[in-house]
């Protein structure tokens, strides 16, 4: 058998593909080569793997919440409305006490003053209520002020030079010498501290009527009240304006004389 070239098998091949108008199909002349290729049995090349997915790590697992927490999760929230008034609740609650409590009565005059005196200077020994001690400072209550000293004179002389100053005088009774249930001595329940040189007359005018009137519980009103511890007394008045205890009987008509040395106590007559 015969071999025609190949070279002239391509001329006839494109001769006819020319003559039916179709152009020659390209790499038609590669057509035997590559089916010789195939043939001899040449692999072709390989194509590339394509790269590994990458794996996505497992979703943690979400352990279910415990009863309490999902009843607290599920129960319905305070309103900030709510929370702003329970907030300024307690605020509300102190002013509406403090509106309620009654205002306290500030005691002027006398009996104010006296009132601090006694409490710095006289509560130790007397007691913050006028009670005094057994065997010690004697008591205000019940006017027992007034009992042991019927003018209040004798009782601004005793407290103005204390116990020292009477027992060195030689004198055994500063208050009423008729007292009822007896007098009291001198320097047989405890010691007075003199009070003259460490309260001003004011303060000591203002202890002595605390006493009296505060503790005692004698009536406010009436002829020693007018003239020794009302806040428009003529002895109040004067003691405000720097009247020595010792001269404080000249500024009240009828008043015994206070003086400036130890004296013994009056009766309730004078």
């Amino acid at each position: 058998m015969t071999e025609i070239p190949e070279h002239l098998l391509k001329r006839s091949k494109a001769a006819r593909a020319k003559a039916g108008g179709e152009e020659p199909a390209a790499g038609a002349s590669d057509a035997p080569a590559t089916a010789v290729a195939k043939a001899d049995g040449a692999a072709a090349p390989a194509k590339p793997a394509a790269p590994a997915a990458p794996v996505k790590p497992a979703a943690p697992v979400v352990k279910p919440d415990s009863p309490v927490v999902a009843a607290y999760k599920a129960r319905k929230k305070v309103p900030i409305w709510a929370m702003l008034g329970l907030a300024i609740l307690p605020v509300w609650g102190f002013m509406y006490a403090q509106a309620l409590t009654p205002e306290k009565k500030v005691v002027q005059g006398p009996l104010g003053i006296g009132a601090k005196v006694y409490a710095s200077e006289c509560s130790g020994c007397h007691m913050a209520d006028g009670s005094g001690a057994a065997g010690g400072a004697y008591s205000f209550l019940k006017s027992d002020a007034v009992t042991t000293f019927p003018h209040i004179e004798d009782q601004l002389r005793w407290v103005s030079f204390g116990t020292k100053a009477y027992a060195d005088a030689g004198i055994r009774i500063a208050g009423d010498p008729n007292r009822a249930g007896g007098p009291h001595v001198v320097g047989t329940n405890g010691l007075m501290p003199a009070q003259g040189t460490k309260l001003s007359s004011a303060q000591l005018l203002a202890v002595v009527c605390h006493e009296r009137f505060a503790l005692g519980g004698i009536e406010q009103s009436g002829d020693e009240w007018d003239k020794w511890c009302s806040p428009s007394s003529p002895a109040w008045v004067a003691a405000e304006g720097g009247t020595s205890i010792a001269e404080l009987g000249t500024k009240v008509d009828g008043a015994l004389e206070i003086g400036s040395t130890p004296k013994p106590g009056t009766t309730a007559t004078k």
